[in-house]
């Protein structure tokens, strides 16, 4: 089959529709145009347990776990009907061998009754033509229903619409603050679209995974790429790492705190544990010494003499300041805070960028070094030029007659140093008058300087 004969990557459940050579419909999978992408990097190995379980993912995020129950060879990619309720559904092979266990334990998953929903069969020419077509139909789908819901005047908004393979079947995705009573809104899609109408809430953390987004570090949204369970995140996470309390910069896409707050959380709260505890101000013989702020992952401690302002700023290492509570707690004071083995270092500036540099002007001063050079060099050639057109009509022509042209090149070169001279004479405020110019006839000889 010829990959020019695909349409365009369905990029909700990562697939291409296309033709074989007998013009049947087929679909392959389209790598990165899908939600949750995984990464194989166990295929190399040889599975440690063989096992019927395969995960099969859907439309966005939506994944669930059947069970091989035909002993079909199957891989990841492999497009398969499956067992729903009602009908089947057409689905992707993701994942296969020991990272199905894996997974599983991850997420917590239970089958249903304990027994997992079957994999009928890999997709026919039927299928997939049939599964194009409920493709087709969401986004109308989406619309109408939001028109729908709105003219009911029920509080809530349909994110997304997913239909089911055999078309007998729609999830219609819902965002809502509270509760929404919507058993008439059912009754009317079903009157509307008729299908078989199942309506499953998300909040906004799970509509930004689904619609998908660049943050603000500059990369795909972690919710569409790879976070598959959401974790609750609080203010406390920015406290702990010394992040400045800013709803903008705190907060991601979906209006919510941002994941990312918590994946170094572990860390800075295991380095605040080695951290003192100050409760009152550091005594040393030249005054009192009030904490400011506290470097975690240096292990530096920055102290004021102000407990108002920040003036005469010390940073010490944690290691200094254990030695200085245990003198205070014995009624003691140090008599600097600073210890007889402090050396001052001087921090010198790094620059990440080169727009941050200060020596990123010196390449244009360069090249106007270059352009003042080039015109000294023109001032000479002129010089030089002068003085070769002067040393020619200097010697004897043996009495024969002198090219005009050369004569004229001559008159303009004396000409123009004659100018030259006027204008330094002129800027130095002396009195000069011009120069007549001499007019030759062409068998004369012009007079030397």
């Amino acid at each position: 089959m010829d990959y020019t004969k695909y349409d365009k990557p369905e990029v909700g459940r990562g697939v291409a529709f296309g033709t074989n050579e007998v013009g049947e419909p087929c679909a392959k999978e389209a790598r990165g145009c899908f939600r949750l992408h995984e990464e194989p990097w166990l295929s190399e190995y040889p599975d440690n347990f063989p096992t019927d379980i395969f995960e099969v993912r859907f439309k966005n995020t939506r994944r669930s776990f059947y069970q091989n129950v035909n002993n079909l060879q199957l891989e990841v990619g492999d497009i398969v009907a499956v067992e729903a309720s009602p009908g089947h559904d057409i689905g992707i092979i993701s994942l296969t061998g020991d990272m199905v266990a894996r997974q599983m334990k991850r997420l917590g998953f239970n089958p249903q009754n304990g027994e997992f929903k079957k994999i009928y069969r890999k997709a026919r020419p039927y299928d997939i033509e049939k599964w194009q077509e409920a493709i087709a139909l969401e986004h109308e789908t989406m619309i109408r229903s939001r028109q729908i819901a709105a003219d009911m005047g029920l509080d809530m908004k349909i994110g997304d619409v997913e239909y089911q393979g055999d078309k007998i079947k729609a999830i219609f995705y819902y965002i809502a603050d509270g509760r929404v009573d919507f058993r008439e809104l059912i009754k009317v899609f079903a009157e509307q679209f008729h299908i078989r109408i199942e309506m499953k809430q998300i909040g906004a953390r799970q509509e930004a995974g689904r619609i998908g987004g660049i943050g603000a570090c500059g990369r795909e949204l972690c919710c569409a790429s790879w976070v598959s369970s959401f974790t609750s995140v609080t203010t406390g996470a920015a406290r702990v790492q010394d992040l400045s309390l800013n709803p903008l910069k705190l907060a991601g896409q979906c209006s919510k705190l941002k994941c990312c707050l918590t994946y170094e959380y572990d860390v800075y709260a295991d380095a605040r544990r080695s951290m003192p505890r100050l409760r009152e101000p550091l005594q040393a013989i030249d005054g009192e010494y009030f904490l400011v702020k506290s470097d975690i992952l240096a292990h530096t401690m920055t102290f004021s003499t102000s407990k108002e302002s920040m003036s005469n700023l010390v940073t010490i290492p944690v290691s200094r300041v254990r030695e200085i509570l245990a003198v205070n707690r014995n009624g003691g004071k140090v008599e600097s805070i600073l210890g007889e083995d402090y050396e001052p270092q001087v921090e010198e500036p790094t620059y990440r960028t080169e727009e941050d540099s200060i020596t990123r002007f010196d390449k244009a001063k360069k090249r106007k070094k270059k352009n003042r050079n080039r015109s000294d060099e023109r001032r000479t050639d002129a010089a030089e030029r002068e003085q070769r057109v002067l040393a020619h009509f200097a010697e004897p022509q043996g009495g024969k007659a002198c090219d005009s042209r050369v004569k004229d090149e001559s008159n303009n070169a004396q000409n123009s140093q004659s100018a030259q001279q006027g204008n330094q004479n002129g800027q130095q405020g002396s009195h000069h008058h011009r120069p007549h110019r001499h007019h030759h006839n062409n068998h004369n000889k012009p007079k030397q300087e």
